[in-house]
């Protein structure tokens, strides 16, 4: 391969792999079998993996202040009541 990862198009049908050339958009045979398939854009994949690895970060921290404040608040409802 010459190029990087993400630009490189993976089709397959199931049981075979193929690869489209940017250049042409020609298809060849990973694996030397297969008629039917579909694409996969490895860099699309990509994006929604961080995407999602971004919203966890994100309502992970949410969680995280709304424990805090919960934890702050009973605290202060034990100390006004001297427990």
């Amino acid at each position: 391969m010459e190029g990087h990862l993400a630009d490189v198009k993976l089709v397959t049908d199931g049981l075979s792999i193929f690869t489209v050339s940017s250049d042409d958009g020609e298809l060849m045979d990973a694996l030397r079998q297969g008629q039917l398939a579909f694409f996969v854009a490895i860099d699309e994949i990509t994006r929604e993996v961080e995407e999602d690895v971004s919203h966890f970060e994100l309502d992970r921290e949410r969680f995280l202040n709304m424990l805090r404040t919960v934890e702050e608040d009973v605290s202060e409802e034990r100390q006004a009541f001297g427990s």
